[in-house]
């Protein structure tokens, strides 16, 4: 039954959020949108709560079993805790109980995020362009020929969006963009019809319980 019950509940609720798409009758709509805003708003902020809960166990037995760069999850649970205080007690901009204005200073969620949060992940976007770099140095090498026209298509994009592309020649920019506008468009809408395809056999998969592996352990 621990088995079986998962997989009667997933099966219904995945019939219930297909059958809106084919059913236009106005009160299954009206069911459709209280299920999908009231229920699974409900469902997801139980989610949260378990995910963060799992998230604090996996970095306290990281740092009890002082695992690889278990220092880092200090880092993570003490701004987790603060972040989560501050977020509880002092609201978006300590308009609630925890007074966040100290001397002119305001260290309410709302500041935390703009100040950390922002930087940091402009840092992490920065530095994944030198990775960008990296690795298309690695693939562009003419190795094969669908490699020779990756680097040519890649040499005439980069030549072509320079502002000397028109003293090079006159078609240049022209011919730059009719690659992204043409080939890169319809290989891009290839990868999403594959990928949209594959979600839907995942998702069938799952729903009918042909696909079980998120129910942990072994068959």
């Amino acid at each position: 039954m621990k088995r079986r019950f998962p997989l009667m509940l997933v099966f219904i609720l995945g019939i219930l959020g297909i059958m809106p798409y084919f059913v236009p009758h106005g009160g299954y709509q009206n069911f459709d949108n209280a299920l999908r805003n009231d229920f699974i708003r409900i469902l997801s902020a139980f989610a949260i709560i378990l995910g963060l809960v799992s998230l604090m166990r996996v970095h306290h037995d990281k740092i009890r079993r002082k695992r690889e760069n278990w220092q880092y999850s200090y880092v993570l649970i003490i701004g987790f805790v603060v972040s989560g205080v501050i977020g509880l007690l002092g609201g978006i901009k300590g308009e609630m109980f925890l007074p966040t204005n100290v001397a002119g200073f305001h260290f309410d969620i709302q500041t935390l995020y703009l100040n950390i949060i922002v930087p940091l992940g402009s840092t992490m976007f920065a530095l994944l362009a030198f990775f960008m770099a990296s690795a298309s140095y690695r693939a562009f090498r003419a190795r094969s020929v669908e490699s020779s026209l990756l680097l040519s298509a890649a040499f005439v994009i980069m030549i072509g969006v320079l502002p000397l592309a028109d003293r090079i020649s006159t078609h240049l920019p022209s011919f730059a963009q009719w690659i992204m506008d043409i080939p890169n468009v319809a290989a891009k809408r290839g990868i999403t019809f594959g990928i949209a395809l594959g979600g839907i056999a995942t998702s069938l998969k799952i729903i009918l319980g042909i696909e079980r592996s998120w129910l942990g352990g072994k068959e």
